[in-house]
């Protein structure tokens, strides 16, 4: 069974495609829970879950009104006829984590029919689920960003950094980058070091940061700090330009 929290056709706002029109798929459930990002959802009984700024997306137990079971790719496929697309736009799988669903063959389904319609998929994943790229040849043709998780995501360097599996995913997808989320406060702890080690696994695939924030404010209080070390060590700057127009993560 596939869940899908929501679906919206905007920009992507991160990473390198930024600004490109993009249908998204937000999908639940996550190996992660990331609370370390401080960002807080209320749920519909006034619960306030604490993890990532998609929370909503990886908490079934407080969120699960939204989470929308899918058992045939066609019900996904159908999403596509709700938007008056000019064309064959890219597609961003997201989450939660989408790789949870890697093997499943109703996802699997989904994938091979947009590529035969000729769309870029780009996975937005934290890149700790491996993928059977000889099994299922479809994931040779996507695009992955690989939001490897930091210590300042708040979960265990053994869970949130394989090697292997992002050596794995960069060595056969069609392309791939690493997409960072940094704070302030992480700039400063020693980040340089940690990012070192992680790009080691796959030293020619580009660097993009981002800024840590589920709000305009946050993304602004981060944002001049993270273009000053990326200055410094030759990464790029991503700006999370759905926030910072919108100052929402819903639905953008």
């Amino acid at each position: 069974m596939v869940y899908l929290v929501e679906h919206f056709y905007s920009i992507q706002g991160e990473g390198k495609y930024v600004g490109t029109p993009s249908v998204f798929f937000r999908f639940g459930g996550c190996n992660m829970k990331c609370e370390g990002f401080g960002c807080k959802e209320k749920a519909e009984n006034g619960v306030e879950v604490l993890g990532c700024d998609t929370v909503y997306a990886v908490n079934k137990e407080h969120f699960s009104q939204t989470w929308v079971p899918i058992s045939k790719a066609s019900e996904l496929l159908a999403v596509l006829e709700l938007y008056e697309l000019p064309n064959a736009v890219d597609i961003v799988l997201t989450g939660g984590e989408p790789l949870i669903y890697a093997s499943d063959l109703i996802f699997v389904e989904f994938l091979e029919a947009l590529v035969k319609r000729g769309h870029q998929i780009t996975f937005e994943t934290n890149a700790s689920l491996n993928i059977d790229f000889e099994k299922y040849g479809v994931y040779k043709e996507c695009y992955f960003a690989l939001s490897v998780k930091l210590s300042n995501s708040g979960e265990p360097l053994a869970k949130r950094v394989r090697g292997d599996i992002i050596y794995n995913i960069a060595s056969n997808a069609k392309d791939a980058f690493f997409k960072f989320s940094i704070d302030a406060e992480s700039i400063t702890l020693g980040l340089e070091e940690e990012l070192s080690e992680i790009l080691l696994h796959s030293p020619k695939t580009k660097v993009y940061c981002m800024p840590v924030g589920g709000t305009q404010e946050e993304v602004e209080k981060n944002s001049e700090p993270l273009i000053e070390f990326c200055k410094a060590k030759g990464y790029n700057f991503s700006d999370r330009l759905h926030i910072r127009i919108w100052d929402a993560n819903k639905g953008v």
